[in-house]
């Protein structure tokens, strides 16, 4: 069962809260629908819900609150709007980089492609995918865990019926086999057929709590939608003959031309357009919410004045007698209705998606298994609820979930990977899996190479400045510069695609992360450091021959120091992206190491000095225990020297500040890794 109690989103610059005091259930077996209109805080109540968005409250995630749970991603799967995928990632790519954040196996991956229809499309990169192929990879990627609860914000908003009624049917599969289903819609129609339990709020406070039949009975009512460019004119003569025929209409005008039309019928308001000279670009019966009091119009002559809800339950069809679906009837040129089950083309471009009609009785609703409207010779909706889970297995729309009902619970028995291989092999799939990394690292070599080139034809230049290509004009070598973009991007992304904070719900502030990508990193600047030298040094061979490249007494020194520079510049892009949240922040604290950081670091401690720690290395030797073999001297003396240059004690000091920073400002005790 998920819990959520007292939530309260943190107010903003003097407004109420975006969420208040806020307490429901989502049951296991169960649909459950947070229903609100747009900027009602339904997005901000899942996110506080998940740990993403700082507030009060407490969620129960069966009894555990979600920093409590081992697993997260076996407990809750998450679908918060579109994938946030990098968009050159492909498909497979970006489900295995999850997979390895969740410790489950790559093949996973490949098992809920082919089950959520995407195999086709698994090397395709996530920014050519449709909106439907969107929600299918989202969905896939909110399955991996194997998770007992869903949460997902708006669904099949901006996708095709059929997509639609695709993805009820995964959620109606889920919530059968036990699990626990909540997501959030604006469709009050949509709501009412395809869920259990609909939880309605508004301005972040609770307005109702109800099962779907009785949220069906009490709040839907039916209704004839119009949409004209007269909407205020039409409203006004509808008033006029309501009240001259003692008749209570209510109207209710939204968005400027769209008229919704209670207690009359598309025949008489189609009458009183035609008889008022008023053009008419959509007429059409459906069943819609009751209206807000303060917008209701005033009851005729010798009427009295009633209660909305009151309404809504007088004017339902008794049992037995179906309101006609949205968008379903519909007047034509002639104004005549059709017959109710029959489809009309509606004069509107919007395509309204399909449903059944709202049954006002007590059993549940069924839920939506086709794209198109059922016919006079279909079987009638199943009224009981064991017909209705039997009519859902074999509807259409759920076909093509049991493939991944199969695949969600043919792995529930494995254990998930933990360790220090899981955050490891997650960097080293999101290193590896977009193009920017080669081009960065190409760019690199090549820039790298065509400056050694040029540095060389001065006789005047020593070996090792045209061997790291750094030239005077340059704060940096080309190898440090491209050290530090690596290093800024592997915080940066997850900063700017969340995919990982959304999937794990909790922010990608883990102890287990920053030291797999403090390795990742460091590995990366080595061999990026390695492949320039090498690469810088046959180049100069061939262009200008060996003889003139000697090679340096103090070589090792020289190693050394390249190495820690290169490393030192990536870490510093890392851990300032990590602590500003974004890349940019990372490049710039790269380059505020020559520029701003190496000259205080100079005029503050390195004037003139009476003493030296010349010998320091063969001291500490005598003093340390166990005792060290004489090589290591040398590089101690060599990281000393290192650390004696300016440019090297102002690495050090800025890696020091940003890894306190980061610890400091953010590192969650809560997260699992």
């Amino acid at each position: 069962m998920l819990q959520a109690i007292g939530l309260t989103s943190t107010p903003r610059r003097n407004r109420p809260p975006a969420v208040d005091d806020l307490t429901f259930e989502a049951r296991p077996g169960q649909v459950t629908a947070l229903l609100g209109p747009a900027g009602s805080g339904k997005s901000t109540a899942l996110r506080l819900m998940l740990g993403l968005e700082q507030g009060r409250g407490v969620t129960y995630f069966r009894g555990r609150p979600l920093h409590r749970v081992a697993h997260p991603m076996r407990e809750v799967g998450v679908l918060l709007g579109d994938v946030p995928g990098h968009p050159a990632r492909t498909v497979r790519g970006q489900l295995r980089m999850l997979c390895a954040a969740a410790g489950v196996p790559a093949s996973r991956a490949d098992d809920l492609l082919d089950a959520v229809g995407l195999e086709a499309l698994a090397d395709q990169r996530l920014g050519a995918l449709s909106r439907g192929m969107d929600r299918r990879l989202g969905l896939a990627a909110a399955l991996l865990g194997d998770p007992h609860t869903l949460i997902l914000d708006e669904p099949a908003r901006g996708i095709s019926p059929d997509e639609a009624a695709w993805l009820y049917g995964v959620l109606r599969t889920h919530a059968a086999a036990g699990g626990t289903v909540l997501y959030t819609t604006t469709d009050t129609k949509a709501a009412a057929r395809t869920a259990d339990h609909v939880v309605a709020i508004r301005s972040g406070r609770l307005v109702a709590d109800q099962d779907a039949a009785a949220f069906a009975r009490t709040r839907l009512r039916p209704r004839v939608a119009v949409r004209t460019p007269h909407a205020a004119r039409l409203a006004a003569q509808l008033a006029r003959e309501a009240r001259a025929a003692r008749r209570t209409v209510e109207t209710v005008t939204e968005r400027g031309n769209r008229l919704y039309v209670y207690g009359s019928d598309c025949a008489e308001v189609g009458e009183t357009a035609f008889r008022h000279g008023i053009l008419l670009h959509r007429l059409a019966e459906e069943t819609g919410p009751a209206p807000e009091p303060s917008r209701t119009a005033p009851p005729g002559p010798g009427g009295t004045a009633q209660d909305p809800q009151a309404r809504a339950d007088l004017q339902t069809p008794p049992t037995g007698h179906t309101a006609p679906p949205a968008g379903q009837a519909s007047l034509r040129a002639d104004h005549t209705t059709p017959a109710v089950g029959h489809a009309a083309p509606l004069t509107d471009h919007a395509t309204p998606l399909a449903d059944h009609p709202v049954r006002p009785t007590g059993d549940p609703a069924p839920p939506t298994t086709h794209a198109a409207p059922p016919s006079d010779h279909e079987t009638p909706p199943p009224t009981t609820p064991a017909d209705r889970q039997a009519s859902t297995s074999r509807s259409p729309a759920t076909e093509g979930t049991r493939g991944l009902h199969t695949a969600t619970h043919r792995r529930r028995r494995r254990r998930v990977r933990r360790g220090p291989s899981r955050p490891l092999r997650y960097e080293l799939r999101r290193l590896m899996g977009v193009p920017s990394t080669a081009l960065a690292l190409g760019g690199t070599v090549a820039g790298s190479a065509l400056l050694a080139v040029l540095l060389g034809r001065s006789a005047g230049t020593p070996a090792p400045v045209a061997v790291a290509a750094w030239p005077e004009l340059l704060p940096l070598p080309p190898a440090a510069l491209g050290a530090g973009l690596i290093g800024a991007l592997a915080f940066g992304d997850e900063y700017r695609y969340p995919a990982l904070s959304t999937s794990l719900g909790a922010a990608p502030r883990r102890l287990g992360l920053l030291l797999a990508k403090l390795a990742v990193t460091a590995v990366t600047a080595l061999l990026l450091a390695v492949v320039v030298a090498v690469a810088d040094l046959e180049v100069l061979r061939l262009v200008y021959g060996g003889a003139l490249i000697p090679v340096p007494r103090d070589w090792v020194d020289l190693c050394v120091s390249w190495a820690a520079l290169v490393v030192g510049c990536a870490w510093a892009g890392l851990l300032a992206a990590g602590v500003f949240r974004a890349a940019a922040a990372g490049i710039a604290a790269v380059l505020a190491v020559p520029v701003l950081i190496a000259p205080a670091v100079e005029g503050a401690l390195f004037g003139p000095a009476v003493r030296t720690v010349a010998g320091l290395p063969a001291r500490v030797r005598e003093l340390a225990w166990p005792r060290w073999p004489q090589e290591a001297d040398r590089w101690l003396d060599g990281a000393l020297r290192v650390l004696a240059q300016p440019v090297g004690a102002a690495l050090a000091l800025s890696l020091t500040a940003l890894l306190c920073a980061f610890l400091l400002t953010g590192l969650r005790r809560d997260a699992r890794w």
